[in-house]
């Protein structure tokens, strides 16, 4: 067949997307519900419609067709007919120029105005009544490409879970203000994969970085119209293609190069993906792609009343799940970013969304069936942020084997005990070991927990000691925005300070939550920038700072450069010390052949912990007896052992002394850390004895390991 020259094949309906096969390229889209789809090809710089291709060819419900004179580097998108009928879920307008949802790179810049919804703006009838204007001029265009990329020897860390050191961070701020990388490098997937950074990496200890989303996404209109930005990126709407705005070269390949880096330097790459929503939002929103596409399909629609969509993220719309095609078009795209990207896991925002079957989460939901019997995706890192803003849609603890979590209450619990607040050392007890309350009865282990101080989502560390209060104004809301409950103190004065006793007690809170989440069992996540002093000014919320605000400040102090110190030490201690991340969970019970228990819960007299005790609503002091015989054997059958260990943390006000337990007798004990000293380390070379007694600071965090005679393998 031939178009205005153009010569049209019948093609295949899989797989779906663009395929170029080194002859031409096959077009496939699926809709339930079309009634025409038209394919627009667009000259090299995105500006003109130069043809315009019907898909006669369906089959099971795809469009599709062969171009056999079409290359990579083409650039086009879709108008697709069809009935507009927003109380019937139908809202097909032609005049759209639609994404491909498959595409896997997208080009140029959304650029707002009324013509990108399917609706009359300023219209009575909002939304019931189409608009006739063509969105192409303001629309981002797919392009075809070729996948090829020199991957030679390139493996996965395959990091095992339980050594795994997470990384959170930003692609553009991480790097936006990084002096040793060449400016045009700086912000982008190219900036991320040079030695200053992978070697930053490397001597923190870090196993895995958790990119912030990068598929490409939209800056909301309201923001763009009060000049600020979706900086963080969670409003997706090309769940293939990495976003070009980090790209320093404007090739997909960029994103490929800076994976291959990583796994060179020992780094796994993890994603934080977003498929409970889409960027088109509510009813009231743009039409960019699904909602153009198919609506009825790809999104949950309120049942008795289809014109409205549910809303379980509060984005305006939930992806619809129930629908074969889109659970289709999910896994597709993690095993897109798996194979063909070689990315090592995936953190899931408001996974419980994803969960939803018809209103409640089902833990046991398509999703995840699908996901637990994949053979690629089951073998990847699997992370979900446990809760949506639905009815019942937090779900700490409750996801399947397999998965790790984020876990809110450690987060919460830390916060609080470090604060200062009485009564909550049971809950931190349980924190500590990592969540066997949330996990253990499910059949996962202690690293199912993904333990965290801080995330991209609120306070800073730095800001988490320095300020009582959200200070959000420069977002536009009039700092009505953001968490009012953030569990924060700034020891004595809002904001920073000259105070040199203010600062080093916020030093020293700095260490505690350090020394925490590292010694914590479940997997530490720690926050880009967090182990420098990073500061958002005292903003919660700066998901919409794309500043100065938002980036990480390499411009280091003396104090930043202790903490980054500090931060080191801890990880390379919780590495050397099997201890601190088991693969099981602590019994409380006595080890054969030790004389002791696998740990032991101690009040400051030296004497065990009652059941009683632990619901005092004045405790803020806790030690912990850790026994070096741990029941466990090494990826070679081979016992795991380790130095007897005791642990003792007090955020009293007071210094409390805290005699140490007479099991071992007679025994040696060194201290590793002490928070309340600079850079974490007592210098006087002081040893102290069982029955005897440890002058435990105000605020403060100790760990002790008896001394057997032989060297150390602390930090």
């Amino acid at each position: 067949m031939k178009r205005n020259g153009l010569a049209v094949w019948r093609g295949h309906p899989y797989p779906l997307g663009a395929t170029w096969d080194g002859e031409g390229v096959n077009f496939a889209l699926f809709s339930e519900h079309a009634e025409k789809v038209q394919l627009c090809l667009f000259d090299p710089k995105g500006r003109r419609e130069i043809q315009r291709v019907d898909l006669p060819w369906q089959t099971d419900q795809v469009w599709h067709c062969y171009l056999p004179e079409v290359r990579p580097g083409q650039l086009y998108g879709y108008r697709v007919h069809g009935p507009y009928d927003p109380a019937s879920g139908h809202r097909f307008n032609p005049h759209k120029l639609l994404i491909d949802p498959y595409v896997k790179d997208l080009v140029g810049s959304l650029r707002w105005s009324d013509a990108l919804f399917g609706y009359r703006i300023g219209h009575p009838e909002e939304d019931l009544t189409p608009d006739s204007r063509d969105s192409s001029a303001g629309m981002l265009k797919c392009r075809v490409i070729d996948t090829a990329f020199t991957w030679s020897n390139d493996r996965a860390p395959n990091i095992p879970w339980d050594d795994t050191i997470i990384y959170e961070l930003h692609v553009k701020g991480y790097t936006a203000q990084h002096p040793e990388i060449p400016a045009p490098l700086r912000g982008t997937y190219a900036g991320l994969a040079t030695a200053p950074v992978t070697e930053h990496l490397k001597r923190l200890g870090v196993t895995a970085v958790e990119l912030m989303p990068v598929h490409t996404f939209v800056d909301d209109r309201h923001l763009v119209e009060k000049r600020l930005r979706n900086y963080w990126g969670y409003n997706s709407i090309g769940f293939f293609a990495p976003d070009m705005r980090y790209s320093a070269s404007g090739q997909v390949n960029e994103f490929k190069t800076m994976v291959k880096t990583f796994h060179s330097a020992g780094i796994e790459v993890i994603l934080d993906v977003v498929y409970n929503h889409t960027a088109e939002g509510s009813h009231l929103g743009p039409t960019l792609a699904f909602r153009g596409i198919d609506n009825a399909a790809y999104y949950r629609l309120v049942q008795d009343d289809e014109r409205y969509y549910m809303d379980y993220t509060g984005c305006g719309n939930t992806l619809n799940m129930m629908h074969p095609r889109v659970l289709q078009l999910i896994m597709d795209s993690l095993r897109y970013w798996v194979q063909e990207m070689h990315v090592d896991g995936f953190r899931f925002d408001l996974a419980s969304a994803l969960a939803r079957e018809l209103h409640e989460v089902n833990r046991l939901g398509a999703f995840f069936d699908i996901i637990h019997q994949d053979p690629i995706l089951s073998q990847v890192k699997l992370i979900a942020e446990p809760w949506d803003l639905g009815e019942g849609g937090y779900q700490v603890g409750n996801f399947p084997v397999g998965w790790t979590e984020w876990n809110g209450k450690y987060r919460d619990t830390v916060r609080s005990y470090w604060k200062g607040d009485g009564g909550i050392i049971g809950e931190l007890g349980s924190r500590l070991t990592g969540s066997s309350d949330l996990y253990e009865q499910s059949g996962r282990r202690p690293y199912a927990s993904v333990n965290f101080i801080t995330a991209h989502d609120g306070f800073t560390l730095q800001d988490l000691v320095s300020y009582d209060r959200k200070h959000n104004e420069a977002n536009g809301e009039d700092n009505r925005d953001g968490e009012d409950h953030n569990r924060s103190w700034n020891c004595g004065h809002e904001g920073p300070t000259v105070n040199k006793h203010i600062r080093a007690l916020r030093a020293q809170q700095k260490r505690n939550f350090l020394a925490t989440l590292f010694l914590s069992q479940g997997i530490p996540m720690l926050v880009g920038g967090d182990e420098m002093g990073r500061t958002q000014y005292g903003n919660n919320n700066a998901y919409c700072q794309d500043n100065e605000i938002s980036w990480v400040d390499w411009e280091l102090s003396a104090e930043d450069r202790e903490l980054i110190r500090f931060t080191e030490s801890m990880i390379r201690l919780r590495k050397h010390h099997p201890t601190f991340h088991r693969n099981y969970f602590f019994q409380g019970r006595r080890i054969k052949g030790a004389g002791v228990k696998d740990i032991t819960w101690l009040r400051p007299d030296g004497g065990e912990m009652t059941d009683e005790e632990w619901q005092q609503s004045f405790a803020r002091c806790l030690g912990i007896f850790f026994a070096g015989a741990i029941e466990e054997t090494d990826a070679k059958g081979q016992p795991v052992k380790d130095d007897n260990m005791l642990l003792l943390l007090n955020a009293h006000h007071k210094e409390i002394p805290f005699k140490i337990p007479s099991f071992p007798p007679k025994a040696r004990w060194g201290v590793v850390i002490d928070t309340s000293y600079e850079e974490g380390k007592r210098d006087d070379g002081r040893y102290f004895y069982s029955g005897g007694e440890y002058p435990l600071r105000n605020r403060s965090m100790v760990l002790l390991v008896q001394w057997t005679g032989q060297q150390w393998r602390a930090a």
